[in-house]
């Protein structure tokens, strides 16, 4: 045996030597492209015009039933959102099922059943599959929109909404949505509060009543069941649906500005910017194009590490710790997006590298290694996504929706092989253009507007607002006369005067709040000398304490300790004395007019104030009544309203404080003056 082993290594080695050594300096060459076993579906249509598409796979003992809706995207208008919340409803209960049955009933056959604005799907074992086309058969044809589950999906809406409102990432999201296609068409559209507080069962009841029929909706049934048997349960629970015309819409053609526009949300308490560089595309989901010019956006800042974009802005320059690009095809109309957030000092360092990179794809070819690498890295990505069922449904159902081919997605790694460097070249040219582009900044203004201006072909900005509203940024001049001496003097004559203020030993001041459903409370008790205690209870979970004896401070609470120290803690104890509204120079505080900006609609003199160790603080003023508005700090934005008087002082009664991506709109439900509070309660142990 072993002299038959050493005989078969000598013939290899005699081989390698007679025909050729293996170079190992040269990296193989590609196979060919494997060919994907995708399953064939067959497919028939009920008299109603249901159209039903069955994947046959007895791999596993499990069926998946996808069913759509294919019509085009609605403009919602005042009652943006509505669309969305009709589609949730479909399942919190029905004419013959409450939504608690509904849950009972798919959570005791172990499966799942998800609705949405397009339809539902349902999925679980064959064994169920009466039971799977029942219950889908069920929220699609008997839904009852019951009032109490819109009123809680509306109030959820709208906590996230308090929540996304003050996020850069949302933000910017609404501003790209609404230059790109324009609020009259349905991919332009904002949810705001106002709109969704405008959503009824009535609204939503029209919804499904026009656009939910059988001669617009695709199913794809995938899993361990035949045609015959698919037919049958089709037959039995959606043969009743009668058909009905569905209404169609056109919406103007979008199409990629003239020239390079910046569009910028300034939000002055950040510390980045957050970018995107974005544009219209005529791209067709499935059109020759389609997989070309995938390859060309993942070569330029596709999820992999290896993309361009991630190489130079975060690999060899620094400004990031991730820069992505998008390019998605539409039955309508497709979008490049690029993405990326940096410091405010790197902003414009960012956008120029962007618009560099894509420039350079446009015209420098790419190589044939960052091709291979995307090819293969496709590749992968295709087969692993074969392993769900909701892909082989949706391969069906695309092949109807957009008439692609038959066999387009079984050609499709042979398709995504034949991509070639030219191929790339080509679809940056047609696809992307940095001299047509939007781009969309949310970052600090005083610190980033200049350097923008220089991506603009006008060299000027367009402001907006959150929610794509354009506004006046401009800072308007002070009228002759108004001096910052008049200013604050306004506003210490509207809180009461300088009599009453300088009256005020202490005050405790108790507010409350609510976030996502949570009860937080705020206490704050304080007295001159800059003795200060604020405790934060959040919905019970804890307490956060802050308190000032006068000479030191410290945070803590929740597992979390800070002592305050040096500039800090002299800045801190200067800002909370009681008469700092009359000691500015004593305390070495200087204040700065810096002219009228309006403030959510309001005319407000905008005032710069700078503390020792240069710590900056910006206070509108509202021009009209004198009172502060609203307050940019170090760490959060407070918004003041609905100021009442309390022993003859006015104090504000809502208080919208940001801090980070939280929002607390607090209202204050008690304030006390002058109750005697003791030194001992302001104790920093």
């Amino acid at each position: 045996m072993k002299n038959k082993c050493f005989l078969i290594f000598v013939f290899l080695f005699l081989s390698i030597s007679i025909f050729g050594q293996i170079d190992r300096t040269k990296q193989p060459a590609p196979g060919p492209a494997p060919e994907i076993k995708i399953g064939d579906y067959e497919s028939f249509q009920l008299d109603n015009g249901m159209k039903v598409f069955i994947i046959e796979d007895n791999k596993q003992p499990t069926l998946g039933i996808y069913l759509i809706q294919d019509r085009e995207p609605i403009l919602e208008g005042e009652y943006a959102g509505y669309v969305n919340i009709a589609g949730q409803l479909l399942n919190k209960g029905t004419t013959t099922r409450t939504k608690q049955q509904l849950d009972e009933e798919i959570d005791f056959i172990g499966g799942y059943l998800y609705t949405h604005s397009s339809g539902a799907s349902v999925y679980g074992l064959e064994k169920h599959s009466e039971k799977l086309f029942e219950l889908l058969a069920d929220v699609i044809l008997n839904p009852t929109f019951p009032k109490e589950e819109l009123d809680k999906l509306k109030k959820q809406s709208l906590s996230q909404l308090a929540v996304q409102k003050n996020q850069p990432g949302y933000i910017v999201q609404n501003v790209r949505k609404v230059v790109m296609y324009g609020k009259e068409h349905p991919y332009g559209e904002i949810i705001t509060e106002e709109t969704c507080n405008n959503i009824t069962v009535e609204k939503c009841k029209e919804f499904y009543e026009k656009y939910f029929a059988p001669n617009i909706s695709l199913v794809a049934i995938v899993g361990d069941i035949t045609k015959d048997k698919a037919k049958e349960l089709m037959q039995k629970y959606f043969s009743s649906w009668k058909q009905k015309d569905v209404p169609e819409h056109e919406y103007k053609k979008v199409k990629a500005p003239l020239v390079r526009k910046v569009c910028l949300v300034d939000r002055p308490n950040s510390v980045q910017s957050t970018i995107r560089v974005c544009q219209p595309v005529e791209l067709m989901v499935g059109s020759e194009d389609a997989i070309k010019s995938n390859v060309m956006n993942e070569i330029l800042g596709g999820g992999l590490f290896s993309a361009r974009f991630m190489q130079n802005i975060r690999e060899d320059k620094g400004y990031t710790y991730g820069a992505y690009s998008s390019l998605a095809p539409d039955k309508l109309i497709g979008h490049f997006t690029a993405s990326c957030e940096t410091s405010n000092e790197t902003t414009d360092s960012v956008i120029t590298e962007i618009l560099n990179e894509m420039k350079r794809i446009r015209e420098e070819k790419v190589t044939e290694q960052e091709l291979t690498i995307i090819k293969n890295y496709m590749s992968g990505s295709f087969a692993r996504s074969l392993e769900q069922s909701e892909t082989i449904a949706n391969f069906a159902l695309n092949i109807e929706r957009y008439n692609l081919p038959k066999d387009y997605y079984k050609n499709y790694l042979k398709n995504l092989e034949s991509v070639s460097i030219d191929d790339v070249q080509q679809m940056a040219n047609k696809h992307i253009n940095p001299n047509k582009v939007y781009v969309v900044v949310v970052g600090k203004a005083e610190e980033i507007a200049d350097k923008l201006k220089q991506f603009s072909v006008s060299g000027k900005i367009d402001y907006y607002d959150i929610y794509g509203e354009k506004v006046d940024f401009s800072v308007k001049p002070a009228p002759e006369g108004v001096t910052i001496e008049t200013v604050l003097n306004n506003y210490i004559n509207a809180m009461g005067g300088k009599e009453k203020l300088l009256s005020v030993e202490d005050v405790t001041i108790k507010m409350s709040a609510e976030v996502q459903g949570m009860k937080i409370t705020v206490t704050n008790y304080s007295k001159v000398e800059n003795k200060v205690l604020i405790l934060v209870d959040i919905g019970g979970m804890g307490t956060m304490k802050t308190v000032f004896d006068g000479v030191s401070g410290k945070t803590s609470g929740m597992g979390q300790e800070k002592v305050f120290s040096g500039a800090e803690l002299e800045y801190l104890n200067i800002k909370n004395r009681f008469d700092i509204l009359f000691e500015y120079e004593k305390y070495d505080v200087k204040n700065e007019l810096l002219g009228i900006e309006k403030i959510d609609g309001i005319d407000a003199y905008k005032v710069l104030t700078t503390y020792p160790g240069n710590f900056k603080e910006t206070g509108y003023y509202n021009c009209e009544t004198g009172l502060k508005i609203k307050e940019i700090t170090l760490e959060s934005e407070i918004k003041y309203n609905d100021y009442k008087e309390v022993n003859g002082i006015q104090y504000p009664h809502k208080i919208s404080q940001q801090m980070g991506p939280t929002v607390l709109d607090l209202l204050v439900e008690s304030i006390e003056v002058n109750k005697g509070l003791d030194d001992s309660l302001f104790k920093v142990e």
